[in-house]
């Protein structure tokens, strides 16, 4: 018994799949998936003395059709569509496509098809922010796992996005991921069985990479740590002064050092301005990059980086890799605000006091002088973000006057500033900057502080405060546009204070959300999942959500309330609705700030309207070079020491001639040149577009297209008596009321299916369950592929009640039709065939199947005249009835068509022969058929092992006779030859 053979063991039939060992058995369902796979071990099977003769595992074959099996041919063709949809080990190239659910862009498989290439696999993926690089690095893990070079995995991302990253691997890639950080470690070893790690244990892991490298459990990790790990926003584990930085670096280091480690490492902004940083992750994927310079490669250097490393723009990919659009279109556009006179007054005297601190200081030493510096800077951010945050700052504090922090402590007050894209931005008020700065002050500048405070409570919510209130004007005009915005702020008081207005002037029609860095990981996660994406909706948020987290599906603008200092926070806030999935065509990103504001004109002069020319030139965003000091300096220099304001009644007066401003423009300017050499070295061109798609449509054709599994679905739930209607209103959507009458009819698989995850109807009222076969998804619909638990569900419960249930089946094996579309009389013929995929150097094959429709016109088989399979496949889809045909002519035609089939087993009475087929002339010429088809699927993979310059020789594709036949299809023509 060969694999891909039929076998029969414990009362059922299975197939026999390839073992890694020599002791087992392995056996699947004649009718199920890799998910039910068990293992027999031989001794057991197939001892003599075995008193359990059930347990034996035995040669059998599939179970032939028989003619009282019999339907229309719209029966056949839905039973060729669920096969298909069964169908996992798809016989193409691609392993991994039968078992996800989302058909992957072109451009999404080029660093696939790199990491076919390595051995180990040691991939830096930096594309720009929204192209889907979490599917690229779950494309090539998920092939891994379906070749059978790993059996286990591991993501290390920051603890905000581990719940993400497992809704990812469920939902798009049909994996059962766990979570493992300090929330849930407890009840995971408590699954986990004794003497095993979690990270021995569990195959699919999602982990903190906060949480694993600590002293604790660093060890553990790396002692159990699986074949493969993919690291996620790895700019934040670049080697640099902070410590969270070092600690994360250090883990990947030794993460790197075992050799046949496999490691993907992802970011869209792999360099920071820090070319030190930047080489260190780029060590991680081979020792000696870490000592090349990156500017200045000689050619062999570039061609062997260029093997590991991948950055590409979304302009590089719509140019070269797509056909049509992908990515939605950002529109652009200002809105201003003008102080009213209280606020006016609120933000003079802020100034004149701070400038007034930042020169008094200027004689100090270095420790106190950064002090003021960071204080002033962070009290002038928190009057112009709102006055609830300039309350929050400014809240009086009990206790005598304290001392200025030691040197070490100083820098800590940039988080308080500066939106660092290194790690997560602090969004709580500054107090701590502004109390260090008033505690080595002089009593009557305490009272000036005082005295603001006052200031700011005045203003808060009233008419007054016109940047809340032109603010509402324009969220509003957004939401009645038909876009649901992100407001952005820098502090939580400020975002607190905005929704709440906001929800005062929109009322209960429009949902107003709001999420701060005050909440945890998953309540964020929970309350960002409760928003209904059938009604307008307006989410409020920090910086807690802008780096990594995906917002597209429910948003479709971002307000930027307040200005980021940072431009490289300003393109990750926008990066979370204008993104790859985006379902709008699309997407407004609005800047706000005051026309008579000095510290926003600073900001958008200084930098936000620089990386605006950048990215405008060069079709993607630059980062800033990210040393906080230096940029802080620049806007420090801009506003306070060159020109800035003279005193209370004074507009701060601007002075961008600064040398801060010039050296860190030109710093900028140089990335930028790097950036443009990079991705033009680095975009991997040579990699073909046209050779990708042609695969892609070959496996398409095995395992079924989008627009393959809509047909199937809408046709199959009429059939169950599943109601399903187009949405009159939106194109692409479609509704399934879930009535408690309509469940109770279905079968229990399909209702057990229903219930995970859509709407039940034990609601009063329920809704309809929306639903889309588009991706990317039309706005609250569920996306539907080939392997959604209901589309699956569906597949199994026609296929296998065909077999099983014979003539009382939904679908039929047989069907028979007198129509016009054929001559003379037509056989096609449904055929589950059985490949085994033997690869050079590898010892177990791969086994891989495909449903093939092949047909033959003429009555006698030895005259026949085979059809090419396109005919074949045009006639199983669109040969209609022209004329009756009672029950018993079409069982006598399927009978007869049976007969000249004859008796489908190997000539030995085993699986697996060579002499199936020899000498029957109809069996002979489908052996052959088959052979050539094999020869087709074996220049596929071939081509696809050139393109990324793997060895061929010894690569075979086997087909393993005999195929199953799973039904056929009689065409009688209307007039009789």
């Amino acid at each position: 018994m060969n694999p891909g053979s039929i076998v029969r063991c414990r009362n059922r039939e299975w197939v026999l799949l390839p073992a890694a060992t020599d002791d087992v058995f392995v056996l699947r369902p004649l009718t199920g998936t890799p998910d039910d796979v068990v293992h027999v071990h031989r001794g057991l099977a197939n001892h003599v003395g075995y008193t359990l003769p059930f347990e034996r595992v035995t040669p059998a074959w599939f179970p032939m059709p028989a003619a009282d099996d019999v339907a229309d041919a719209a029966s056949t063709y839905l039973l060729w569509q669920a096969a298909r949809l069964v169908l996992r080990e798809g016989a193409a190239p691609f392993r991994s496509l039968g078992r996800i659910s989302i058909r992957p862009r072109t451009y999404q498989f080029v660093p696939l098809l790199m990491a076919l290439r390595l051995n180990p696999v040691r991939l830096f993926i930096a594309d720009d922010v929204g192209v889907g690089k979490t599917i690229e690095a779950l494309l090539i893990a998920r092939e891994l796992l379906d070749r059978g070079e790993i059996r286990r995995f591991c993501v290390l991302c920051p603890p905000y996005l581990c719940e993400q990253w497992a809704r990812e691997l469920t939902e798009k890639f049909n994996l059962e991921p766990v979570v493992i950080r300090s929330g849930t470690v407890g009840q995971l070893e408590r699954e986990t069985p004794p003497g095993k790690s979690i990270y021995e244990h569990f195959p699919v892991q999602v982990a903190s990479i906060d949480f694993v490298k600590t002293d604790r459990n660093r060890h553990q990790f790396l002692q159990f740590c699986p074949e493969l790990v993919i690291v996620d926003e790895v700019h934040g584990a670049a080697a640099a002064l902070g410590a969270r930085q070092q600690e994360r670096h250090a883990l990947l280091r030794e993460l790197a050092k075992k050799p046949d480690r496999h490691l993907i490492l992802l970011t869209a902004t792999p360099h920071s301005g820090i070319e030190d940083a930047f080489r260190s992750l780029l060590g991680l994927l081979r020792p000696e990059f870490a000592e090349w310079n990156v500017g200045q490669l000689t050619e062999p250097q570039r061609i062997e980086l260029a093997r590991h490393f991948v950055q590409r723009t979304r302009r590089d990919i719509e140019q070269s890799w797509e056909a049509e659009t992908c990515f939605p279109k950002r529109e652009a556009a200002d809105e201003t605000y003008e102080l009213s006179g209280t606020y006016r007054e609120l933000f003079e005297r802020t100034c004149a006091f701070c400038s007034e601190i930042v020169r008094t200081g200027e004689g100090l030493e270095e420790r106190k002088r950064r002090v003021r510096y960071w204080g002033a800077l962070a009290l002038l951010r928190c009057v112009m973000s709102s006055p609830a945050a300039a309350q929050a700052a400014l809240a009086r504090r009990d206790g005598p006057p304290g001392q200025a922090p030691a040197s070490d402590e100083a820098p800590e007050f940039q988080s308080f500033v500066f939106e660092s894209t290194e790690d997560r931005t602090e969004d709580e008020a500054p107090t701590p900057a502004v109390g260090a700065v008033e505690d080595v002050l002089a009593g009557e500048d305490r009272r000036k502080l005082r005295e603001l405070a006052r200031l700011a409570g005045r203003l808060h919510g009233t008419s007054e405060d016109t940047k809340l209130q032109r603010a509402i004007e324009v969220v509003e005009r957004l939401v009645t546009e038909g876009y649901h915005p992100i407001v952005w702020c820098r502090y939580i008081a400020t975002a607190e204070y905005v929704a709440q207005h906001l929800h005062q002037r929109l009322g209960e029609d429009v949902q107003v959300v709001c999420v701060t860095g005050r909440m945890g990981d998953e309540e964020r996660e929970a309350r960002i999942a409760e928003i209904e994406a059938d009604r307008p909706r307006v989410l409020v948020a920090t910086d807690c959500l802008s780096e990594g987290v995906n917002l597209q599906e429910k948003f479709t603008a971002v307000f930027h309330y307040d200005l980021p200092w940072n431009p490289n926070r300003l393109e990750q806030r926008e990066g979370r609705v204008d993104r790859y999935g985006q379902p709008a065509r699309t997407v407004r990103a609005i800047r706000f700030f005051g026309r008579d504001n000095p510290v926003d004109g600073v900001v958008i002069e200084v930098l936000l309207d620089k990386a605006r020319e950048i990215h405008r030139t060069l079709g993607t965003h630059v980062p800033v070079p990210e040393e906080s000091e230096s940029v802080m300096q620049a806007v420090l220099e801009a506003l306070f020491l060159r020109g800035g304001g003279r005193g209370a009644g004074q507009q701060l007066a601007l002075n961008l001639g600064i040398p801060q401003m010039a050296e860190l423009h030109r710093r900028w300017e140089r990335d930028v040149e790097r950036e443009r050499l990079n991705r033009t070295r680095f975009a991997q061109r040579a990699l073909k577009p046209e050779e990708v798609r042609r695969e892609l449509e070959a496996t398409d054709a095995v395992l079924g297209d989008p627009m393959a599994v809509r047909e199937f679905v809408l046709t199959a739930a009429q059939r169950i008596g599943l109601p399903v209607a187009q949405d009159p209103k939106r194109a692409g959507i479609y509704r399934i009321t879930l009535d408690p009458s309509v469940l109770a009819t279905l079968p229990d698989v399909i209702r057990l299916s229903l219930a995970r995850g859509s709407p039940l109807a034990t609601r009063q009222s329920p809704k309809p369950w929306l639903i889309s076969f588009d991706s990317p998804t039309p706005e609250g619909a569920e996306y539907l592929g080939r392997n959604h638990r209901f589309v699956a569900a569906l597949a199994h419960f026609l296929f296998e009640e065909a077999l099983s249930r014979r003539d009382k089946a939904t679908v039929s094996r047989c069907g028979a039709v007198r129509t016009r579309a054929v001559q003379v009389l037509t056989t096609l013929l449904l055929l589950r065939v059985r490949y085994l995929v033997e690869q050079p150097q590898v010892r177990s094959p791969l086994l891989s199947e495909e449903v093939l429709v092949v047909g033959f016109a003429g009555a006698r088989p030895e005259n026949a005249q085979w059809l090419d399979t396109s005919e074949a496949l045009r006639l199983l889809a669109g040969a209609k009835p022209d004329a009756n045909l009672s029950k018993a002519e079409k069982q006598e035609l399927v009978r007869r068509a049976l007969g000249q089939i004859g008796e489908w087993r190997a000539a030995s009475g085993e699986q697996g022969s060579g002499e199936w087929g020899e000498g029957h002339p109809l069996q002979s010429a489908i052996r052959k058929r088959i052979q050539e088809r094999a020869k087709e699927l074996e220049e596929s993979h071939k081509r696809i092992r050139q393109a990324v310059s793997l060895r061929v020789r010894g690569l075979d594709v086997k087909p393993q006779f005999p195929p199953d036949l799973l039904g056929l299809l009689v065409l009688q023509p209307l007039v009789l030859p």
